[in-house]
């Protein structure tokens, strides 16, 4: 006879005796069952939605700690000019991951193939998302919100 779901209802810094890979869709959650690693079930319930990244870690009502892992995905490696790739990228709400040498988004066809047209060197890679956070730490391009009103039209006069 088992017991209880243990609850995880808390976010912590840190290591843990167990890990959950999640990509990066699964790593945007309030409430949601999951599996570890190691097979240990356990139920998200947190105060509020949360975007995790590697070096987080759930805190189980029984202290026990979760890691969480970045799933490897299916992603665009865009090198080349890079300040352009990221404003079209950027115009279209995309995560994306920079480094000082390319970017890296999630797979999309359409924007694969007008960053190609824009000059751009992409190339097909499976590695872990971790994309930018944003810059009032939301860490997710939509659904957010600023404490202020502000819209997202871009129609322009």
């Amino acid at each position: 006879m088992t017991g209880p779901v243990p609850r995880a209802t808390r976010i912590v810094q840190g290591t843990g005796a167990d890990s959950v890979t999640l990509d990066y869709a699964g790593r945007f959650l309030r409430r949601k069952r999951l599996v570890s690693d190691g097979g240990r079930a356990f139920v998200v319930d947190l105060p509020h939605t949360v975007s995790l990244d590697d070096g987080d870690a759930f805190a189980l009502e029984n202290d026990t700690l979760i890691a969480v892992r970045c799933a490897e995905e299916a992603l665009l490696r865009i090198s080349g000019d890079l300040a352009r790739a990221a404003w079209h990228i950027g115009n279209r709400h995309a995560p994306c991951q920079m480094t000082s040498d390319h970017l890296l988004i999630q797979r999309d066809p359409i924007i694969e193939d007008m960053l190609t047209r824009l000059g751009l060197t992409v190339a097909h890679v499976t590695a872990p998302f971790r994309p930018e956070r944003g810059a009032y730490g939301h860490g997710r391009t939509h659904g957010h919100d600023h404490s202020h009103a502000h819209s997202h039209d871009h129609t322009h006069g």
